[in-house]
């Protein structure tokens, strides 16, 4: 926080610049972290001030929630949200405009169809790899699992997101948890569709300040079942017994017992990977997503 704030003057010069060469109209702020700045750059912008648009991908609060709804307020800043979880505690600085919501977009993605296999159900878990992502809660799931002579793979597939000590501590403890268990750790993974192609069950173990992951909407689109922690903005796109499957109670038990379950009725996942395909093309299409956002965008303009 410290280093941001000390480096805002420098970057509001910059934008400044920006707006100037290329008379922008309109700066769209993609995270929090140069609302400072642009709130800087447009109060002391020589010509007419620049409309702001900012778009918010992640929970904020304490003293980030603070600073960005001030520099919000100072911007009169149209603002749009990847969810009403996200969106809640930046209402107090939204004024008249209030926030629009636009859901994440998916291209269609085409695997083919998972035969079952020798060596049981292959469950995976895909993001960065970070506490706020749940791998621990899955590998500790995994072991009960195990336990009781499920006949499952499992595999993790990600990387940390930065180098730092506390990463690769987490990464470690990872791999510690995995000793003896039939895991794959997959790595960095371009496209995501090599990995869904591969799964008959992608579980999403998210903290609770975790938005709408990404990568829901993706196994839906792959037509791959989900069960995910109701916990976050996740409960806004999967609707359980549904289109997903939804575990009350954040804990690696409560996880273990709803795959368990599962996976002894697989008609049930399929029922639900179908339905959940078909609103990925009705409701999550990239079509759809960037749509709303170029209407938000020329709202901000018109603002």
């Amino acid at each position: 926080m410290a280093r941001f704030a000390a480096e805002a003057p420098r970057l509001a010069r910059e934008l400044r610049g920006l707006v100037s060469r290329h008379d922008a109209d309109l700066i769209y702020v993609n995270g929090p972290r140069l609302l400072p700045a642009a709130a800087l750059a447009v109060a002391n912008a020589a010509r007419q001030r620049p409309r702001v648009l900012f778009h918010s991908h992640s929970l904020l609060s304490g003293l980030a929630q603070r600073v960005a709804g001030r520099s919000l307020a100072m911007l009169c800043a149209t603002m749009v949200a990847s969810c009403r979880f996200v969106a809640a505690p930046l209402l107090p600085y939204s004024g008249v405009r209030g926030i629009r919501v636009v859901y994440n977009g998916v291209r269609r993605i085409s695997v083919p169809g998972r035969p079952p296999a020798a060596d049981g159900f292959r469950i995976g878990v895909i993001g960065r790899i970070s506490p706020e992502k749940g791998q621990s809660d899955f590998l500790r799931a995994a072991r009960i699992l195990h336990d009781v002579g499920g006949q499952c793979r499992f595999v993790v597939c990600g990387a940390p997101l930065f180098s730092d000590s506390a990463a690769m501590q987490y990464s470690a403890d990872l791999e510690a948890l995995a000793e003896g268990l039939p895991v794959e750790f997959a790595g960095w993974m371009e496209k995501v569709e090599g990995v869904l192609a591969t799964l008959d069950l992608l579980v999403v173990p998210s903290a609770a300040i975790d938005a709408t992951p990404r990568v829901i909407l993706e196994a839906f689109a792959a037509g791959v079942p989900v069960v995910a922690f109701a916990s976050g903005g996740i409960p806004e796109i999967v609707e359980h017994g549904v289109t997903g499957f939804l575990v009350e109670g954040h804990s690696p038990e409560a996880l273990a017992f709803a795959i368990r379950d599962l996976l002894r009725d697989p008609h049930r996942l399929r029922e639900a990977a179908e339905k959940a395909r078909a609103k990925a093309r009705a409701e999550f299409s990239l079509e759809r997503y960037r749509a709303e956002m170029i209407e938000a965008i020329e709202a901000a303009v018109r603002t």
